[in-house]
């Protein structure tokens, strides 16, 4: 997985992490504990600056866990931990129907908006 492009790794700018998953619709009774107790590990992880979990107007066992990161590099280092034993993701395991995806954002497009 490529966490942004040559010279924007690290570079300081805020990072915006989608992180969607697909649920068991037979285990969200489950959903908000589980998340909750897994989340808290990456809410405390060094660079997260906050986190929040949106649920689909459409389909409440499909999520998206929208992370605020101080860089691309904090980030980084929280995947390689969850990729060890010691960060194996917690019991979130329990909870997915289907792989969960990653898109992360560290460029912002200028924008000029009249008020």
């Amino acid at each position: 997985m490529e966490y942004g492009r040559p010279g924007h790794v690290g570079s300081g700018m805020t990072t915006i992490v989608h992180f969607e998953i697909q649920l068991d619709p037979a285990k969200l009774a489950d959903a908000s504990e589980i998340l909750s107790e897994t989340l808290a590990a990456t809410r405390a992880w060094p660079g997260n600056e906050g986190l929040e979990v949106l649920v689909s107007d459409d389909d409440p066992a499909n999520m998206i866990v929208v992370e605020k990161w101080a860089s691309t590099i904090d980030h980084t280092r929280y995947v390689e931990w969850r990729a060890t034993p010691e960060g194996g993701g917690g019991r979130i395991r329990e909870l997915l129907a289907a792989p969960p995806t990653t898109r992360v954002f560290s460029e912002q497009l200028p924008l000029t908006l009249a008020e």
